[in-house]
C-alpha cells in the first residue's frame, strides 16, 4: 500500500522515533510502514490519521 507518511512526518518536523512514541509503535514500524513493507492495522491507521488530521483515504492509497 502506497502512503504519505515520510512527507507527512517531515513536515510536521517529527522524527520517525516522535512518532512512533505518539503512535505506541517501534521506529522500525513507521519505517517499514513509510517503505511500504507493513500496512497498518486499522486501529493503527486511524491513529495515523489522527496525528496528521487528515482521513485515512488522503494518508494511504491501495
Amino acid at each position: 500500500m502506497k502512503n504519505r507518511m515520510r512527507d507527512l512526518r517531515l513536515a510536521q518536523g517529527l522524527s520517525q522515533n516522535a512518532l512512533a512514541e505518539a503512535l505506541g509503535v517501534s521506529r522500525q514500524t513507521i519505517n517499514a510502514i513509510e517503505n511500504g513493507r507493513y500496512d497498518p492495522s486499522l486501529p493503527l491507521a486511524f491513529a495515523i490519521a489522527k496525528i496528521f488530521d487528515m482521513s485515512i483515504e488522503a494518508i494511504f492509497t491501495p
